[in-house]
């Protein structure tokens, strides 16, 4: 019995360790792939490590595009993105959850029904309602459309939902409004779940790549994504430069997953409560 149980564990573990595997791969190729020359990028049969370690890339990667700029537009649009739209998904989110009004499930379904429907739909009518702002070719036409998300809004209602109804009534009978329910009892209740929604929002508008190359053109008020697409050309890619400002993109990222990690994982599993 035992030793059936240890050869499952083993069993386990082997496909774990595959799966991990796979997934560190293209991550180490291209840390690898950013401190080779140009020649070793393109070399075939293809060489893993490079025969040389060198940081042109890194030193050249400043001078082929404004990277400093474009990293400086990538954190402005997260940061703005990520404050907004965990305020008004958190908003929106105690509304549905908890605050009974006329129609709510029924307003809740269509913005849900937003989810169903192809991100691309929204490019043009964006577009033209950006194009009559007058804010084409600004940091704010990135990160506007984004301020509030149906996916948010879904993910923070099935929190407030499993919190006991209890907890209201006594700050009530305490006398407390419903914005100060909202910000010092159900908030720091739903702690996980901003977390969560934090990393998730931090994650799309960081690697966000359609949206801004659309309304933006002018190198200065490009984001990472788009930016990095611009060392790739019709008849060469400059792959050691790319490599190197792709490792330089996501390691704020990584670092921001590890450091939350726990509380990521626990929002997630968390989030499915109740319905």
């Amino acid at each position: 019995m035992k030793k059936s149980k240890n050869i499952r564990h083993l069993f386990v573990h082997i496909i774990l360790l595959a799966g991990v595997t796979i997934t560190i791969t293209p991550f180490l190729w291209m840390v690898f792939t950013s401190f080779k020359t140009l020649g070793e990028s393109m070399a075939i049969p293809p060489t893993i490590f490079p025969s040389k370690w060198q940081l042109d890339a890194y030193t050249k990667i400043f001078t082929s595009i404004p990277f400093a700029q474009v990293y400086l537009n990538t954190i402005i649009s997260a940061v703005v993105t990520v404050l907004l739209q965990v305020a008004f998904c958190t908003m929106a989110a105690y509304g549905f959850g908890r605050i009974d009004f006329p129609f709510k499930n029924t307003i809740f379904l269509i913005v849900l029904s937003v989810l169903m429907v192809p991100g691309q739909i929204f490019l043009i009518p964006q577009y033209l309602i950006i194009m009559h702002m007058g804010l084409l070719d600004t940091i704010p036409a990135v990160f506007i459309p984004n301020l509030f998300s149906a996916f948010g809004t879904f993910l923070m209602r099935q929190f407030f939902m499993s919190l006991p109804k209890e907890l209201e009534e006594a700050a009530i009978l305490d006398g407390c409004n419903r914005f100060q329910i909202f910000g010092r009892i159900m908030l720091p209740l739903v702690k996980p779940g901003i977390v969560s929604l934090v990393i998730f929002t931090a994650k799309f508008a960081w690697n966000d790549f359609m949206w801004p190359m659309i309304v933006n053109t002018s190198p200065t008020k490009m984001t990472l994504a788009p930016a990095l697409s611009t060392l790739q050309g019709q008849y060469g890619t400059r792959y050691p430069m790319q490599m190197a400002g792709a490792v330089m993109a996501v390691m704020p990222i990584i670092i921001l997953f590890f450091i939350f990690q726990k509380q990521f994982i626990e929002g997630v599993a968390q989030s499915g409560i109740k319905g």
